[in-house]
């Protein structure tokens, strides 16, 4: 067990877990957008900083990817900690001006004005991986991915034309932190990245739950009969 103080409290962990996940455990509020229970962190939206001391020297680090020590002491509301936090936010509002979650975030850390040239062209996307993680670990299927370089790195699909493998699940657009990607149910399709999917209808109830792609999909994986998946959960 490794021991360690956030705030003055003293706190108990397991060697190799992040100041992020003990410090969610233990009650202490830090703010994130790249950060998911399941997938992990890759450290990009640089919101979750924290202030760490070791006898006179201290830094700030990135919470969701920094491993707990024995003897340190973390602080989560310092002015530097502020500081950092209320200028990645500026950068990001910035970004993405469009954004209701990151307009709130801004708000609670007094971020009023912004300095910087808004971008327009960018939607809400702040490169967090989040979606690109989901489609690969989550549903196998890689049907989107970070491309370009610089100002103009996104999200996208293969050469932005309709992907092959996409399943059109919306297990992307769900895992989206900022609801940036576009995902839309009418008259019994489904539209996502630039790709229509008919949605399959339950024989029992007659709503549309599922793409029939998607269905499929996972009729193959699991060797589970279509006529089974067909019908929705609340029927089931």
């Amino acid at each position: 067990m490794v021991e360690f103080k956030i705030n003055g409290r003293q706190v108990r962990a397991e060697k190799g877990e992040t100041i992020l996940d003990v410090a969610k455990r233990e009650g202490f509020e830090i703010p994130t957008l790249c950060h998911h229970d399941v997938l992990g962190a890759d450290g990009r939206c640089r919101l979750c900083v924290v202030e760490l001391r070791r006898g006179k020297r201290k830094r700030i680090v990135t919470s969701c990817l920094y491993p707990v020590e024995d003897g340190i002491e973390i602080f989560t509301q310092t002015e530097d900690v502020k500081l950092v936090r209320k200028t990645v936010l500026e950068l990001l509002l910035a970004r993405c001006p469009s954004s209701d979650v990151i307009a709130y975030l801004a708000k609670q850390y007094g971020v009023n004005i912004v300095r910087y040239t808004k971008d327009n062209d960018k939607g809400k996307c702040i490169l967090c991986n989040t979606c690109v993680k989901t489609c690969e670990n989550i549903v196998g299927v890689s049907a989107i991915s970070l491309t370009g370089k610089g100002p103009f790195k996104r999200v996208s699909t293969p050469f932005d034309e309709p992907s092959e493998v996409c399943i059109g699940c919306g297990a992307c657009a769900v895992a989206c932190p900022t609801e940036h990607i576009y995902m839309e149910d009418r008259n019994g399709f489904r539209t996502i990245w630039r790709k229509k999917f008919e949605l399959a209808r339950c024989p029992v109830c007659g709503r549309y739950h599922a793409p029939v792609e998607q269905l499929e999909f996972i009729s193959k994986i699991s060797k589970t009969a279509m006529d089974e998946l067909l019908i929705c959960q609340d029927c089931k």
